[in-house]
């Protein structure tokens, strides 16, 4: 297409340093790698299985460990990217404990790369976890076995059942599936990738019976996946009147002329 350049982001990992739990890569690292070689010094980054590590920024989008992990945009500390006028511009600080300034880098986290394109990333890393399994129990009442739940990494519900990922030392994962009636499974469920909806927690489990569909909710985040209809638009919701100024003007600021992922927006 005329005017049109696609762009590639480096890949690799530039530096690990396990003692202060950070890594440096290029934003087409794919994600799995990143995990491999971080995995041999027993840690990990809170970024979703598949595609490339800037692509899981563009998107922003945890994933089912969200609950234990958080937003993906924790994982970041520094990015460098190509602003919209051609310069590279560093934001954020290569420490865990930087603080200092306004914490911009993150704002590139769910942007689709409208805002600015990321070539290099500083990343927090964690501890791989001594155990880490899935459990399930049956219930009509999910809510109750969320409440009961300490610490876990993801609460999932399918309408009838509740599925549970679980991690620390053996003895705690153990006590607290014996304790609730966990039963022991294989794997995570398959999430609907199609829709992602939001609602209220405390109202998730009562909007998710009365889906039509496949649903999984994603229990203390208020999150809901449904598999859309082939004819229904894959597209997130569109904002509140407010929330779109914002980003508009955000944008303005980026990228005055719409020169980055031009057609897309924030939302995708």
């Amino acid at each position: 297409m005329p005017g049109v350049r696609c762009v590639h982001a480096p890949a690799g990992i530039d530096w690990l340093q396990a003692d202060e739990m950070t890594v440096c890569c290029g934003a087409g690292t794919p994600v799995d790698e990143l995990q491999s070689a971080l995995a041999a010094v027993g840690q990990r980054v809170a970024l979703p299985p598949g595609g490339s590590v800037g692509g899981a920024l563009a998107v922003g989008r945890a994933g089912v460990r969200r609950l234990g992990d958080g937003p993906v945009r924790d994982a970041v500390l520094q990015a460098r990217y190509v602003s919209s006028a051609g310069d590279v511009v560093k934001a954020g600080g290569p420490t865990v404990k930087n603080v200092s300034g306004f914490d911009l880098c993150r704002l590139l986290v769910g942007s689709h790369g409208t805002l600015g394109f990321v070539g290099e990333v500083i990343l927090r890393t964690r501890p791989i976890a001594p155990v880490s399994r899935w459990f399930t129990i049956e219930t009509g009442d999910p809510m109750a076995v969320f409440i009961a739940l300490h610490r876990p990494v993801s609460v999932l519900w399918d309408g009838r059942t509740v599925h549970v990922l679980l991690e620390g030392h053996r003895l705690d994962v153990d006590e607290q599936a014996a304790r609730l009636g966990l039963a022991p499974a294989e794997d995570a469920p398959v999430v609907p990738p199609a829709r992602r909806l939001v609602a209220p927690s405390q109202t998730l489990a009562e909007v998710a019976a009365l889906t039509p569909g496949d649903v999984v909710a994603e229990l203390g985040l208020g999150i809901l996946h449904v598999q859309a209809d082939s004819s229904e638009s894959h597209v997130g919701p569109v904002p509140e009147p407010g929330v779109a100024s914002i980003e508009a003007r955000v944008k303005a600021q980026f990228d005055p002329t719409g020169r980055l992922n031009p057609g897309r927006t924030a939302r995708g």
